[in-house]
């Protein structure tokens, strides 16, 4: 199990397949030993680099989470996964909030809606940690008080804030996974889903580490071109001579060709 956030975590449960897993359902084979472990490793970055994402879908992962409200909301928009979560409406609302630090209130970020940027002085953030420590605890005395006066508690919930932990099962396969943590691992990713994704990213790396690599190739440590950048870059960047490529500067052979055919684009 590993510790996220204050009072929160993420323990894998289960997984189902492996590096090898993949390599099968590419192949529609059975057994093991068809193939050399470099020629299943060339495979399984063939199929990302390529986006053949249905291998991967053979694979699944099941994790016990425990998460502040407000970040699983966040989280549960990734619709792709079976997800149980604790109902407050059977059971009382767990008593844990997500508490915030005085050095760790974070500023808007001016150029980003959606971001932030640097964080407020200690010195304010000591009171702002206070008055969120007196809510939390004025928040609990009422909905304590509304189940200790047979309120129902579906709707005793409803002025709970949203810092108040809930967990769930999330189950969900690879290839979605790895959706899930390109966008959350993401540096403008929210802090705290963030610290979730690294976590999950952890038992990934572990569990399947031959398409964890292709994964980080591809996608953390990758990047995309649109077209109109290709066509800056041919305009503008592209030198006369042929570029030396060679086959030392690539993982597999077949991948020093394809960045071959990529920059002969760019003298089309």
């Amino acid at each position: 199990m590993v510790k996220v956030l204050d009072r929160g975590h993420v323990r894998l449960v289960d997984v189902m397949g492996g590096d090898a897993a993949i390599v099968q359902a590419a192949r529609i084979s059975y057994g093991k030993g068809t193939k050399t472990i470099s020629e299943d490793r060339g495979l399984i970055r063939y199929l990302m680099r390529h986006r053949h994402t249905t291998p991967f879908e053979m694979c699944e992962m099941k994790f016990h989470v425990r998460v502040p409200m407000d970040c699983w909301r966040q989280w549960i928009r990734h619709r792709t996964a079976n997800v149980n979560e604790y109902s407050t409406r059977y059971s009382e609302a767990i008593d844990d909030k997500q508490m915030t630090n005085p050095d760790a209130w974070r500023l808007q970020d001016a150029g980003n809606k959606q971001g932030s940027d640097g964080f407020l002085s200690q010195l304010d953030g000591e009171i702002y940690s206070r008055e969120e420590e007196e809510f939390h605890d004025y928040a609990t005395k009422i909905y304590e008080r509304r189940l200790g006066k047979g309120i129902a508690r579906e709707q005793a919930r409803k002025d709970l804030p949203l810092s108040t932990y809930t967990e769930a099962y999330w189950k969900c396969d690879l290839h979605n996974i790895f959706h899930f943590l390109g966008l959350r691992l993401d540096s403008h990713a929210q802090l705290e889903i963030r610290a979730y994704a690294e976590a999950i990213a952890g038992y990934v790396q572990e569990a399947f580490p031959i398409a964890w690599e292709a994964f980080a190739d591809y996608r953390l440590d990758g990047m995309f071109l649109s077209g109109p950048e290709v066509a800056w870059i041919k305009n503008k960047l592209f030198k006369e001579d042929d570029p030396c490529v060679l086959d030392a500067d690539f993982p597999t052979r077949r991948e020093a060709q394809e960045f071959m055919a990529k920059l002969a684009r760019f003298r089309e």
